[in-house]
C-alpha cells in the first residue's frame, strides 16, 4: 500500500457498483465547470484497497496548471487529527496524562479566568472552578475559541490580540499560547462544546513534553515513519512550490472564484509558529497514509504509531452524558454537523445517522479544513474517502454532505 493512488481492485469485488462510483466524479466536475470550484482530488478505499481516485479541473485556475496526483494543498484543520495522534503518542509512553492540568505544561494557564459578562472591552470574568485539562483540549471542551467567530466578546478579544485567520507576525507557537491564555475563557472548561484554538496548544504541549519543535516531531516520529514525504509546514522547496495548489474563495460579488493570495502565501515561507490546529501543506497520497493507519488502527506497512486500543479510545464520543454536539455545543461554526454527531479525541464521531440526515455508520469518525478539505473513517464498512480542494471558507457549498451521499450510493453488498 505505497502512495500509489491508482485503484487496485475491482470494486465489484469490495462491494461497490462501478456505474455508481462514476456518479461522484459526475457530480462534482459541475463544480468546476461552473466556476465554483479550482479543482479537486477524490479518493476513496475499502479494506485498504483504492476502489476510486479522480482528479479534475486546475490548481492554478490563471496559469491553467492541472490539478495532479502529487498536487499539495492548505489542510488547515486537518491539521488537528495528526497533532491529537501526537499528544496520544507521549501519552502511551507514560509522558502525560488526559487528566494533567494544562498549566503542567504551560504555566500561563495557572492564572486563566472564565468570562462572565460584559464587553469586549470591559468584561468581568471569575475564576476557575476547575483547572484545564489536556483531555478538555482534546476535545474541544476548554472554553478556548476562534477569533474568526464573531460570535462572542472573547472571539473579539482574540481579534483585538491579532488572531482572525493567523496570528502576530513573528510570533512563536509559545507566544501565541500565552496570549489565548491571558484572555478569558468562554465557560468553565468541561461544561460546553467549542470549536477553538485547542488543538494549537496541544501542539505547544507536544512541544515541551517531547523537547522538540512541533515541526520536527511530526517529521521524525509520524511522517518519515508513515512515509509521508510531501508533507510539512510550508512547501519547502521549488519542487513543492511549484505542486501547490493556489487558495480561492467565492467573490461576493458574482460567486466567481477570488485568488487570495496573500492568504495562500502563508504556505509558501517557514513559518515562525507551527500550527498544529492548522498548519500543514499535504497531499492526497500522503494524507491518504495517514487515513489508513488510522483504519488500521494505529499501525501502517509494518510502523505502528498507536495501539489499537488507544485509536478505538480516541474515535469513541468523549461528550458527558452521550450527548451530540446540538445538546452540548455551542451553535456556532465548526467542521462538522452537530446533530447526531459527538466529539472524540481530535475527531467527529457519528452516534445517531438516522439523526445526522445524511447516508453515513454508527462510529464514522472525521474532520475537515478550512479550504474545503475533508475526510471521514468507517470503520463498520473498512472505508475512507477524502476530498481535496482550496475554497475558503468550507461553508461556502454543502460539498462534503454531498461526497458522503455519492459515497454510500455506490455501496451495493
Amino acid at each position: 500500500m505505497g502512495n500509489n493512488l491508482t485503484p487496485t481492485a475491482d470494486p465489484t469485488k469490495l462491494g461497490f457498483d462501478p456505474d455508481r462510483l462514476q456518479r461522484i466524479g459526475t457530480h462534482f466536475r459541475t463544480y468546476v465547470d461552473d466556476g465554483r470550484l479550482p479543482g479537486w482530488a477524490i479518493a476513496v478505499t475499502r479494506r485498504g484497497e483504492v476502489v476510486y481516485h479522480d482528479t479534475y479541473g486546475n490548481r492554478d485556475v490563471a496559469t491553467g496548471k492541472p490539478i495532479e496526483d502529487n498536487t499539495l494543498y492548505r489542510f488547515y484543520s486537518m491539521t488537528k487529527p495528526i497533532t491529537s495522534v501526537a499528544i496520544m503518542m507521549l501519552l502511551e509512553e507514560g509522558k502525560l496524562s488526559l487528566d494533567d492540568p494544562v498549566s503542567t505544561y504551560i504555566p500561563s494557564f495557572a492564572d486563566q479566568r472564565v468570562y462572565s459578562s460584559g464587553s469586549a472591552t470591559n468584561p468581568n470574568t471569575e475564576g476557575l472552578v476547575q483547572p484545564m485539562l489536556v483531555w478538555h483540549l482534546l476535545t474541544h471542551t476548554s472554553g478556548l475559541t476562534y477569533g474568526f467567530m464573531h460570535a462572542h466578546p472573547v472571539d473579539a478579544m482574540y481579534r483585538t490580540a491579532g488572531y482572525e485567520w493567523g496570528w502576530p507576525k513573528g510570533n512563536t507557537l509559545a507566544d501565541c499560547v500565552d496570549d489565548w491564555a491571558a484572555a478569558p475563557l468562554l465557560f468553565q472548561p468541561g461544561t460546553e462544546w467549542n470549536y477553538s484554538v485547542a488543538t494549537d496548544v496541544l501542539g505547544r504541549i507536544v512541544e515541551v513534553v517531547s523537547g522538540m519543535s512541533l515541526d520536527t516531531f511530526f517529521q521524525e516520529r509520524i511522517f518519515n515513519p508513515l512515509g509521508m514525504v510531501d508533507t510539512g509546514f510550508w512547501a519547502d522547496t521549488d519542487d513543492k512550490l511549484a505542486r501547490l495548489a493556489s487558495l480561492y474563495a467565492r467573490n461576493p460579488k458574482d460567486g466567481s472564484l477570488l485568488d487570495i493570495g496573500e492568504m495562500g502565501r502563508a504556505a509558501e515561507v517557514a513559518p515562525t509558529m507551527f500550527s498544529g490546529g492548522g498548519g500543514t501543506v499535504s497531499t492526497m497520497a500522503d494524507y491518504h497514509r495517514f487515513t489508513q493507519m488510522l483504519l488500521n488502527r494505529g499501525a501502517l506497512d509494518g510502523v505502528r504509531l498507536l495501539g489499537s486500543r488507544t485509536v478505538d479510545y480516541m474515535t469513541m464520543n468523549h461528550l458527558p452524558g452521550n450527548a451530540d454536539l446540538t445538546a452540548f455545543g455551542r451553535p456556532l461554526f465548526s467542521e462538522t454537523e452537530y446533530d447526531g454527531v459527538g466529539f472524540g479525541l481530535g475527531f467527529s464521531v457519528v452516534l445517531d445517522n438516522a439523526a445526522t440526515k445524511s447516508l453515513c455508520s454508527n462510529g464514522e469518525y472525521a474532520w475537515g479544513g478550512a479550504a474545503s478539505t475533508a475526510f471521514w473513517i468507517d470503520p463498520a464498512e473498512e472505508l475512507t474517502a477524502t476530498f481535496l480542494t482550496q475554497l475558503l471558507p468550507s461553508s461556502t457549498y454543502p460539498i462534503r454532505p454531498e461526497f458522503k451521499r455519492l459515497v454510500y450510493q455506490a455501496l451495493v453488498d
